[in-house]
């Protein structure tokens, strides 16, 4: 690659809309690159082959071969020509096979902001600037290893002298591989964005869980890598929703169909099938496949019970719980951290690990317990106005009502024909000291 300090990087600008190239081109020109315009896949192709290009920024939607497609072959072609995409708002599940195929460097959604997408270019350039650095520097260390090899041991002060500029050159490799390593972090960071791209009820939620099991994982002296690879989860624990309907995605797991739950019980296998590919992310991959497990056994996908499921999964279960109770993913009703806390605690050693339910409490404070006078009644007996006094859950364990839910009269209505439909008896716990 050209020094960007010395020769102007070549960047090809790639789409079949006339106006979107003009307009990029316009952008980019005042910085001093060379640019190069293609109108579709095929014609970059044919570019590409012609001279050496720096950095490729596609649009994802193109006729005949999208930016998934071409990007690909970038890749395959020109493994060292850095890639950019352009994508919309519709185009979340082709981003995540662009990301997949193309192994891009970055996306940025249209329409873009100019300062944010000059700055990405830059540290696109700077990227392939310090990875081509860091071969240099590796060919430059074992060459000067091999010459060390056959100088003479009598020159002392010679050898001093090397030995100081491989330390040197060290100090570089780390520093770069350090570099490498936050803009990796940085990437977790961005995919695990796409699933707030669709909904409000999901912003945020991630990063919330991923630093709250970070600290319980701090806090329970996992060694730093674990600590990592827990944090890594947490970020992409509820990325196999991606392909989620929006219907679903919007519905609380208490108000699913049976339909619903099929569906919405495959998400950890398929969030660990897409990161398997990834090395570095196989630890991640293994807890987020697990994070729906129970400790007594009644969980989804594999059935673990106990100390079988893995730690780090035990971990995320707990704080997932949490802030799902209090934004309305798991049940309609929202919860306050004081309500959260005390259904955790219900479910301790059942639902969840109690050494890691008591080590969370510790760190964010106890659970809020009250006396609660209850009476156990069928579902025949419901009445609308009564309040539950403790969660409904459905013959699979999935939590169909939460405690203190009032009954209209419609659901007692639904309740009373299910329970005549399946000819047995459901029993809910209501509160008695109130009407």
């Amino acid at each position: 690659m050209n020094d960007i300090t010395e020769t102007p990087a070549t960047l090809l600008l790639v789409d079949d809309e006339a106006g979107i190239l003009s307009s990029l081109r316009r952008l980019l020109r005042p910085a001093g690159y060379k640019i190069l315009i293609a109108e579709s896949g095929a014609e970059g192709l044919v570019i590409l082959e012609r001279e050496p290009v720096d950095l490729v920024i596609s649009d994802m939607r193109m006729p005949e071969m999208d930016g998934a497609q071409f990007l690909e072959q970038v890749r395959n072609r020109w493994p060292a020509t850095m890639r950019i995409l352009l994508t919309g708002y519709a185009d979340v599940n082709s981003t995540i096979d662009a990301i997949n195929r193309g192994e891009i460097y970055r996306y940025i959604s249209k329409p873009w902001d100019d300062d944010q997408l000059k700055l990405t270019i830059r540290d696109a350039l700077e990227s392939r600037r310090l990875r081509d650095e860091n071969t240099r520097l590796l060919a430059l260390t074992q060459a000067q290893n091999e010459e060390l090899a056959q100088l003479n041991a009598g020159l002392e002060q010679k050898v001093a002298e090397r030995t100081a500029e491989i330390e040197q050159v060290n100090s570089f490799l780390n520093l770069s591989n350090d570099r490498l390593k936050q803009n990796f972090l940085v990437s977790i960071k961005m995919f695990s964005g796409l699933m707030e791209l669709r909904g409000d009820m999901v912003v945020g939620h991630s990063r919330r869980v991923a630093d709250l099991a970070r600290k319980l994982a701090v806090r329970l002296d996992l060694p730093p890598k674990d600590q990592q690879d827990v944090f890594v989860a947490a970020l992409l624990h509820d990325i196999g929703k991606i392909g989620f309907s929006d219907r679903l995605l919007a519905r609380p797991v208490s108000r699913m169909t049976s339909e619903d739950m099929a569906v919405y019980r495959r998400h950890p296998v398929a969030g660990e099938s897409a990161l398997m590919p990834l090395v570095e992310l196989r630890e991640a991959a293994h807890i987020i496949r697990a994070h729906h497990e129970r400790y007594d056994g009644q969980g989804y996908p594999d059935g673990l019970e106990g100390e079988s499921i893995p730690f780090g999964a035990r971990i995320l279960s707990v704080v997932n719980d949490y802030d799902g109770l209090q934004i309305g993913t798991l049940a309609e009703k929202r919860l306050s951290p004081d309500d959260a806390r005390a259904m955790l605690a219900e479910s301790s050693g059942k639902r969840y690990d109690a050494k890691v339910l008591e080590a969370f409490f510790a760190m964010i404070g106890g659970p809020a317990r009250e006396v609660v006078n209850e009476k156990a009644v069928t579902a025949a007996q419901l009445k609308a106005g009564m309040v539950l006094a403790r969660d409904f859950l459905g013959r699979d364990r999935v939590l169909l009502l939460a405690a203190d839910y009032v009954l209209d009269e419609r659901l007692v209505e639904q309740l009373q024909h299910g329970e005549r439909r399946d000819g047995g008896t459901f029993t809910l716990y209501v509160r008695t000291d109130k009407p």
